[in-house]
């Protein structure tokens, strides 16, 4: 604490020495400037006008040595002022430094609500008191969207492992419990075992997605659409859903197993959210400077302005909608994630006649950095 007020009064003082410097200086300067016409100066007394000193000839109007006293005075009396006012106009400026550091140290103690407001007039330190505003504001939202996903992830972990654990109980509390009665319950465990593992493989993909891109290789969209189509294709089958795509070559740059999530998760999603003998399209193309990934499904009627919590963690519709025991809402998270690790535009809308389109443009061709 001793060593920031030290450096803070440190500042002030270099301050105020370089603005008594530059007084002092234009002092200087001054004087010189009006001193030296001052002594070649010649005062004449008029005859027939005497002067007290009877003088009527042409003489010096200001001797040289009462020139150099009063200006050796001058610049002995200029010295503490010119402090003063140094350090006077130094404290000024850091006014504001001063309250935009006490302000900040407040914040950063966990008062992330509170911002500075410097307010007029507009300058650098305002200029820099809006920037961290803005900053402090963005870390607010980061954290409350942190502890809201906390909260929700230690929700949907603490589901199955609570009907794993009374699946168990009952199970041994039954003393006529037979071997089958047994296996049906290790089944249950098991396949609720398989949904927490898949739940926390969704956490995992999402946080993957929110570090950000780590490599940047030249692909394909219409390849990978091509493989997660491939992979999915039993599944809808199975429900009934038609899988149509419309693929032609969209050449970008991104990390290959986060573009596969996301395609994986826009399809799974349009599969899982869609109604018997539904239907899902899958188009690739390229745009001028864009290459376009739109995934289109038939399912219920969407609320147009329900369509961007759907994006976040663990939103999900009414429960007609997420009938199936595999959805998380996490699908959709991990797309809006990828899609800004990759600087990508994400669009989507609420069809009319029910379900929704989705539209991701990346950058079209290979990373800059990496041909």
């Amino acid at each position: 604490m001793i060593s920031r007020t030290l450096t803070r009064r440190s500042l002030q003082t270099r301050l105020a020495l370089a603005y008594a410097a530059g007084i002092y200086t234009a002092g200087v300067f001054v004087l010189v400037l009006v001193a030296v016409p001052l002594a070649s100066v010649q005062v004449t007394t008029p005859e027939g006008h005497p002067s007290s000193s009877a003088i009527t000839e042409t003489g010096p109007g200001i001797g040289l040595p009462q020139l150099l006293t009063g200006s050796a005075v001058a610049l002995v009396v200029l010295i503490p002022l010119a402090l003063a006012l140094g350090w006077f106009v130094a404290g000024r400026f850091l006014h504001p430094l001063r309250a935009i550091t006490a302000t900040a140290k407040i914040i950063s103690a966990g008062n992330l609500h509170r911002r500075l407001d410097l307010g007029e007039p507009t300058d650098e330190l305002t200029e820099l008191g809006h920037t961290l505003d803005d900053l402090f504001a963005r870390l607010q939202a980061s954290f409350d969207a942190q502890r809201h996903f906390v909260a929700n992830a230690s929700h949907e972990l603490r589901t199955p492992l609570a009907g794993l654990r009374t699946l168990l109980e009952v199970a041994l509390a039954d003393p006529d419990a037979d071997v089958e009665a047994l296996r049906s319950a290790c089944r249950e465990a098991v396949a609720l075992g398989e949904h927490q593992e898949r739940l926390v493989q969704a956490l995992l993909a999402l946080a993957t997605s929110e570090r950000g891109v780590t490599r940047w290789d030249t692909l394909d969209l219409a390849h990978v659409v091509e493989g997660v189509l491939a992979s999915r294709r039993d599944q809808a089958k199975e429900t009934g859903i038609d899988l149509a795509e419309h693929l032609t070559p969209a050449v970008t740059a991104g990390d290959p197993r986060l573009i596969e999530s996301l395609v994986a998760n826009l399809i799974d999603n349009a599969i899982r959210h869609n109604h018997a003998d539904g239907h899902v399209e899958v188009t690739t193309r390229t745009s001028g400077t864009r290459v376009a990934l739109t995934v289109t499904n038939s399912g219920p009627v969407i609320p147009g302005d329900r369509i961007p919590s759907l994006f976040q963690p663990f939103q999900k519709l009414a429960p007609e909608r997420h009938g199936r025991r595999d959805g998380y809402g996490l699908g959709l998270a991990i797309v809006n994630a990828v899609t800004h690790a990759h600087h990508a535009a994400l669009t989507a809308g609420a069809r009319p006649e029910g379900g929704l389109s989705v539209t991701v443009r990346f950058a079209h061709g290979s990373h800059p950095n990496h041909p």
